[in-house]
């Protein structure tokens, strides 16, 4: 036996598309990565936990010049357990004035743990709905990673908040865990009408802007939102924007796209923007339609270079198209069913990552979302080791929680390698029925959720999947050894060696693209469940190139593929090729036969080609079709048939 062809996988050239990619994705982590970074070492109240939110009444009064908010917080709770006091999150640096509770005050005291603790009247029962108002005032601290912040565009004032994951308390009075969605709120933003430059001021928060109200100077803009929503996700920006709108048409049930923009930047903006219909329209039609529909979607632009997806109104540092669709899909994944804890952060930021290359692959083609995989795969694989699936001590490190590397480039990998795994017809059944489960919906989900899901939709056993590529860490690096026996037959031996000791095997479909030696192609997917594993493969021609993951649909790297041929097997068969044939049919014999003559016949018997020995046949001329190939030899007539096109 000898080599006759070693092929090694190529990489995939880096475009400055892809670059750019890489870029917004890098700026988007960075951006969710700094809100994390001064309260990652929060954790959620457990003098919280005995109260259900149900609805909140902000009445909020800011001022962009001043870095000051004052306002009522009316809060409606339903006990979980008898309760005689109940605690809030609120900085300690925020001052109350107040509590009321039908129209009574009641005594509290704010602590250094930053917990506004109330003293209720009397025993409040559990399953009992009942409601109070703080009043409250301050000087947010600014760590200049958001949550508050008051500063200037293009020398205009401008205040916008951004609390992921627990910012929300530096703010205003709230509960802040991934526990507890509130049920529903109002937002009423009282400002001045106009901004020191006599340009009017506009208010955005989540949900539908209902009213806009002018009292002397100030003006009141109301917005209800009436889905569950965590208070990390709730807030306010206020400056000159300029608006403009897109309307979606979601099948005769219209909602606006609504652009807050800063106005130096309107025509740049509006060139942008557009395509946020389009890639809505791709994500309703792939999942379903957008969750909140029934209130709005829109961008607010401020002060990072990133985005924050709060829900119904994504903040944006810039309106690029990576941008616009990775926060879009968290309104999906991220806002209708958010992480259960930051060990689970893939089920937003992977899933968001994804989604963006979904529309790589819909709105620029095959070519562009290939370099898109196979540049997430470089990024996942510069380093050996790393789950997706967080540790314990993994959430005690904001870098490795917002690692661009892991929770979102491989997140979206293991997604994708999902896919192919399933099909997409499974696959996207089970994201559809992950988004509607009652269970989760308008709620919290953690990984063992959506494997739940996945597993129940499919009817597939997905333990091995996830343990290797989502719990445990590492990457496979692949040996594709190929043999031809003859024209019909290959042996694909598929070895690997593996970056981490976490796993002893990665389970895995691996592509595998054979090439003929007249651009004969043939695709594989070869369901590799054990180490050495031999394919045996039918085949219709002579194999002179095999591509390791023509696609680059796996997690993988330093790959290698050899191809061989069996020639004593081959030296000793009389061998017709290619079938099916378009030009040149070609004939190998074994030196033991001799043939005198070689005829062609049709299907009906006519006589189409009559020579002495020739290895090839020039079959152009002959119409489509079964063709018989007679061979008269020492042995005797041999009767062959090929099919040509």
């Amino acid at each position: 036996m000898r080599t006759f062809l070693p092929y090694l996988f190529f990489v995939l050239s880096i475009t400055a598309f892809g670059q750019d990619f890489n870029e917004t994705l890098n700026t988007i982590r960075e951006a969710e990565a700094k809100a994390a970074l001064n309260q990652m070492f929060y954790r959620a109240n457990l003098n919280t936990g005995n109260y259900d939110l149900k609805y909140h009444r902000l009445e909020l009064n800011v001022d962009p010049s001043v870095s000051f908010i004052s306002g009522d917080v009316t809060t409606y709770f339903e006990a979980k357990e008898a309760l005689t006091e109940i605690t809030f999150d609120l900085a300690d640096n925020m001052t109350v004035s107040q509590v009321l509770h039908n129209g009574n005050t009641l005594s509290y005291t704010q602590n250094s743990d930053d917990e506004l603790v109330i003293t209720l009247p009397a025993v409040q029962n559990a399953g009992v709905l009942d409601s109070l108002t703080i009043s409250y005032s301050g000087n947010p601290i600014s760590s200049g990673f958001g949550s508050f912040e008051q500063t200037t565009h293009n020398g205009d004032p401008i205040i916008w908040t951004l609390s992921e994951p627990y910012g929300a308390k530096g703010w205003w009075p709230c509960k802040q865990d991934l526990i507890d969605k509130i049920d529903s709120v109002d937002v009423y933003l009282t400002t001045p009408q106009f901004n020191p430059s006599n340009e009017a001021y506009v208010a955005v928060s989540n949900g539908l802007e209902i009213s806009q109200t002018t009292n002397g100077s100030d003006k009141t803009t109301r917005y209800k939102h009436r889905h569950p929503i965590p208070a990390y996700l709730i807030a306010i920006a206020v400056t000159n924007y300029e608006v403009y709108s897109h309307t979606v048409s979601n099948n005769g049930n219209p909602f606006d796209i609504v652009n807050y923009v800063f106005p130096e930047n309107l025509a740049s903006a509006q060139a942008s923007t557009p395509v946020t219909l389009d890639i809505m329209n791709i994500f309703s039609d792939l999942f379903e339609e957008y969750p909140f529909a029934d209130e709005k979607y829109g961008h607010a632009q401020f002060g990072w270079g990133g985005g924050m997806e709060h829900t119904t109104v994504s903040f944006m540092g810039n309106f690029s198209r990576n941008l616009i669709a990775h926060e879009l899909a968290h309104q999906w994944f991220g806002n209708k069913i958010t992480c259960g804890s930051w060990k689970d952060i893939w089920l937003n930021e992977g899933f968001a990552t994804y989604l963006s290359g979904i529309i790589i692959d819909e709105l620029d083609g095959n070519d562009a979302f290939r370099t898109w995989k196979q540049q997430r795969t470089n990024s996942i694989t510069s380093a050996p080791d790393g789950a997706v699936y967080l540790s314990d001590t993994d959430t005690l490190t904001v870098g490795r929680i917002f690692s661009g590397r892991l929770s979102y480039n491989k997140g979206a990998m293991v997604l994708h390698m999902l896919r192919k795994k399933l099909g997409d017809t499974e696959f996207f059944e089970g994201l559809q029925t992950y988004l509607v489960d009652e269970d989760h919906a308008y709620d919290y989900a953690k990984t063992a959720d959506f494997i739940n899901i996945i597993e129940t939709t499919s009817g597939q056993d997905l333990t091995e999947f996830f343990s290797d590529w989502l719990y445990n860490e590492g990457y496979p690096s692949y040996t594709i050894n190929c043999t031809q026996q003859s024209p019909t037959e290959i042996d694909i031996e598929i070895s690997q060696t593996q970056s981490h000791a976490s796993v002893s095997f990665f389970e895995a479909p691996v592509p595998i693209r054979l090439i003929g030696t007249e651009g004969e192609t043939l695709d594989l997917v070869l369901d590799n469940t054990t180490n050495n594993q031999v394919f045996n493969e039918s085949i219709n021609f002579i194999v002179d190139t095999v591509i390791f993951d023509p696609e680059a649909d796996l997690i993988s790297r330093n790959n290698t593929v050899s191809l061989s041929i069996n020639e004593e097997a081959f030296n000793n068969k009389l061998l017709i090729y290619p079938s099916p044939v378009s030009e040149t049919l070609n004939i190998k014999k074994p030196d033991f036969l001799q043939v005198e003559e070689v005829r062609v016949y049709n299907a009906l018997g006519q006589l189409l080609y009559n020579s002495e020995w020739t290895s090839t046949i020039d079959t152009t001329p002959f119409s489509t079709g079964l063709l018989f190939v007679q061979l008269q030899t020492n042995e005797g007539i041999i009767n062959k048939s090929v099919l040509k096109n």
